[in-house]
C-alpha cells in the first residue's frame, strides 16, 4: 500500500528535521519527504494538519506479563495500549515466568508480538541463571534468538564478582548491560523514599543510599571491564550526579527516567495512595527537580513508561503488601508533553528522548523517518485535551495515580511497517 501523510509538523530529531511538509510511504518503507517520488500515486492519504508527525515511540522499559502472568496482561493487549499511545517498540525485561534465561522464551515472547502485530517488541536477556546471582547465562545464544542486552530485572546481583565476570562476558558479545540500580541490603524490605513522609505514615523506607552505592559500585566495575551499562529509573538527584561525572569522564554508560518520576513526589503518597507504589520509589521534590535538570542537560537520554500493569486486587491490600508499580503506556506521552509545557525540553528534545535515543541504547535501527527505513511512525495532536480514564484505557491494568486526569496531547495515528495499526 501507498500512503501519503500530508502537511504534518514532521520533526525527526535523528535527521534534525523540523518543518511542515508530506511524507510518502511505499511497501512498508519511507520513501520520500517533501515531494513524492515519481508516478508515486497514494491509496491512502492522512490529514496531519496541525498535528505532529515523528518516528514512532522506543519505550525502554515495559513489563508485558507474558509469559506467566497473563491475568495481568498479555503481550497481545500491551501492546495495543501501546500502539494507542504512539508506541512501535517495546523493550521487555527478562523477569517474565519462565525467566528469558533460555532463548526459547525470547523466540516466544517475539513470536506472540507479531503475531499480535501491534508493536515490536525486543527482548532483554537475563544476566544470570533464573535471576538467582549465581551462574552467568548463555548470552551468545540469548543475543542469536533476537535479545537486546541483558539485565538481572530488579534483583541486584549481590556478589560483585559474579556482576564483574557477567559484564566482562557481556562486553565479549557486544551486549549492553541494564542495570536497576538497587543494594539489596539497604534497601531491604522498605517500599517507600527513607524521609519524612514515610516515617509520617510509618512505612519502611528505602534510602538514597541504595541507589547511589549500587550506581558507585557498578561505575567501579565499568571502569574495570569497559561493559557498556545502561541504568534503568534513576530516581535520586545524588546518583544522577555520579553519572554525569562518569559520562563526562569517558565511561560507556547511558541513562534513563520515568514519567511518573518527573511529575511525582513522595508527597503523592500522602493518604496511603498505594497507586503511588512504585519502584524505585518516589523521592523528594529536590530529585524530581535534579532529574528534570539531568533530562535538560542530556544527561538523562531516555524517558520510559516503566509499565506494571496489574490487576485491580493487587493494590487492595495494606500499602506496604500491595504490588508496586503503574500501567504507564498510555500515559508516557501525555506526561512527557507536560515536561515541554513546562520549559524543561524542547518538543524536539522531548520526542529524541522518546525515538531515536532509546534505540541507540538498544542498538536497534528505529527511531527516525530517514529514506528507506520502516514507516514506524506516531501522529499526534499536541493540543487535543482527554481524559483517561477505566473505559478508555487499552491496557489489561488499569493501576495507574493519573486516573480520570485531564490529559494533554492524543495520538491520532500510529503506523507499524506502513500498517495503520491504531486510528482515532
Amino acid at each position: 500500500m501507498k500512503i501519503e501523510i500530508k502537511q504534518g509538523r514532521i520533526i525527526d530529531p535523528a535527521n534534525d528535521i523540523d518543518a511542515t511538509q508530506d511524507l510518502f510511504i511505499s511497501n512498508g518503507k519511507i520513501v520520500a519527504l517533501g515531494a513524492p517520488p515519481q508516478g508515486f500515486i497514494a491509496d491512502k492519504s492522512i490529514d496531519a494538519s496541525h498535528q505532529i508527525v515523528c518516528p514512532g515511540f522506543v519505550d525502554l522499559r515495559a513489563h508485558l506479563r507474558e509469559p506467566g502472568q497473563e491475568h495481568k496482561g498479555t503481550i497481545a493487549s500491551e501492546t495495543r495500549a501501546a500502539a494507542r499511545s504512539g508506541i512501535t517498540t517495546l523493550c521487555c525485561p527478562p523477569n517474565t515466568h519462565p525467566i528469558i534465561d533460555t532463548p526459547a522464551v525470547a523466540e516466544l515472547i517475539q513470536r506472540h508480538a507479531d503475531a499480535a502485530g501491534h508493536a515490536r517488541v525486543v527482548p532483554l536477556g537475563a544476566l544470570t541463571q533464573g535471576l538467582e546471582g549465581n551462574a552467568i547465562t548463555e548470552m551468545h545464544a540469548l543475543k542469536a534468538a533476537g535479545c537486546v542486552g541483558v539485565s538481572n530485572a530488579m534483583q541486584p546481583v549481590a556478589n560483585t564478582l559474579i556482576l564483574r565476570r557477567a559484564m566482562e562476558y557481556a562486553a565479549t558479545h557486544d551486549l549492553t548491560v541494564f542495570i536497576h540500580a538497587e543494594d539489596r541490603d539497604l534497601a531491604s524490605n522498605g517500599c517507600v523514599h527513607e524521609g519524612a513522609v514515610g516515617s509520617r505514615l510509618g512505612l519502611p523506607g528505602i534510602p538514597t543510599a541504595a541507589e547511589t552505592v549500587a550506581v558507585a559500585s557498578t561505575l567501579a566495575l565499568v571502569e574495570e571491564t569497559g561493559a557498556r551499562v545502561h541504568f534503568s529509573m534513576l530516581s535520586s538527584k545524588r546518583a544522577l550526579q555520579k553519572i554525569s561525572r562518569a559520562k563526562y569522564d569517558g565511561l560507556p554508560i547511558s541513562c534513563d527516567v520515568s514519567a511518573h518520576h518527573l511529575h511525582l513526589t513522595e508527597i503523592d503518597l500522602l493518604g496511603f495512595n498505594s497507586q503511588c507504589h512504585v519502584r524505585p520509589p518516589l523521592r523528594t521534590q529536590r530529585d524530581l527537580e535534579g532529574l528534570r535538570k539531568g533530562l535538560a542537560d542530556g544527561t538523562i537520554a531516555a524517558i520510559c513508561s516503566d509499565h506494571h500493569p496489574h490487576e485491580a486486587d493487587a493494590k487492595l491490600a495494606p500499602f506496604s503488601a500491595t504490588e508496586h508499580g503503574i500501567s504507564a503506556l498510555e500515559t508516557l506521552l501525555p506526561l512527557a508533553l507536560r515536561v515541554v509545557d513546562d520549559g524543561i525540553l524542547s518538543m524536539t528534545q522531548m520526542i529524541a528522548s522518546l525515538t531515536h535515543q532509546p534505540a541507540e541504547i538498544l542498538g536497534i535501527t528505529a527511531g527516525t523517518l530517514s529514506i528507506g527505513q520502516l514507516a514506524d511512525i506516531c501522529i499526534f495532536d499536541p493540543e487535543r485535551y482527554w481524559t483517561l480514564d477505566d473505559h478508555s484505557m487499552l491496557s489489561h491494568g488499569h493501576n495507574t495515580p493519573f486516573l480520570n486526569w485531564e490529559m494533554k496531547g492524543e495520538v491520532t495515528h500510529t503506523l507499524l511497517g506502513g500498517k495503520t495499526v491504531y486510528e482515532c
